[in-house]
């Protein structure tokens, strides 16, 4: 696992970044050049669907956005405590390597990535986001219940990993569309984008050789939904017939 996040995970995010990058028209046009949306902010959104959840394992977009971001800034992390003290530190990295193959790392800091604002994405765009959204607005089916079970933010500025959840999901349970959603800002951008543009999303900039966070509230940070039918007694007994 620690390889795959560390070296394959990049290169499978680096594969579709890249692609966008260097996408042209069939009159040599590269996306940020066409239409109205030239000389404006032009921003890419990205989640990885590549392993779906599903038989007691979890889904492949639920761990591999570290990946994410150690790619596009080209950094890692490194952590220890001082004197009680979390302490970070980031590491430049030039490239990754997994088995035979080999790419460059930091995305942002490639030749015309500054024509790209952001890169936007999220650990929550399945259909358990849609169904937890319709219970939250009043729609779910009386047969059945949601319960979610994951990690959010957690505030305390020593923190490593983030507070563990289990809650059932209900009518009126105040969640957002935003919550998942994480944009990570280009320093090079050409046309960078305000934090007022994804107020509601936990945001990332790299300032001074630092990654840099804002967010609101207590975003969640990875999580699975269990769907439960409830059945009658006659349908429990022709089912295990």
């Amino acid at each position: 696992m620690k390889a795959f996040l560390k070296d394959y995970m990049p290169m499978k995010f680096g594969n579709s970044l890249t692609g966008k990058l260097n996408k042209k028209s069939a009159t040599g046009a590269s996306y940020w050049e066409r239409g109205p949306g030239a000389g404006r902010p032009f921003a890419v959104a990205i989640a990885d669907f590549h392993k779906p959840g599903g038989d007691g394992e979890m889904g492949s977009m639920t761990y591999t956005q570290e990946a994410l971001w150690l790619y596009l800034y080209g950094h890692r992390f490194e952590w220890e405590f001082i004197d009680e003290k979390l302490s970070i530190r980031t590491v430049k990295i030039d490239e990754h390597t997994y088995k035979t193959k080999t790419i460059e790392t930091g995305f942002f800091d490639m030749a015309g990535a500054e024509n790209i604002s952001a890169v936007v994405f999220s650990n929550a765009g399945t259909l358990a986001k849609f169904d937890r959204m319709g219970v939250d607005a009043g729609f779910a089916p009386d047969d059945h219940r949601y319960y979610r079970i994951g990690f959010r933010l957690d505030p305390d500025p020593n923190a490593v990993v983030g507070q563990f959840f289990n809650e059932e999901v209900v009518a009126d349970n105040e969640e957002l569309w935003s919550d998942e959603l994480q944009v990570f800002h280009n320093p090079r951008a050409k046309f960078p984008l305000p934090l007022e543009a994804f107020a509601v999303a936990t945001q990332h900039r790299f300032e001074d050789g630092k990654h840099v966070s804002f967010s609101s509230g207590t975003p969640v940070l990875s999580s699975y939904t269990l769907i439960m039918r409830l059945v009658g007694n006659q349908e429990m007994k022709e089912a295990t017939i």
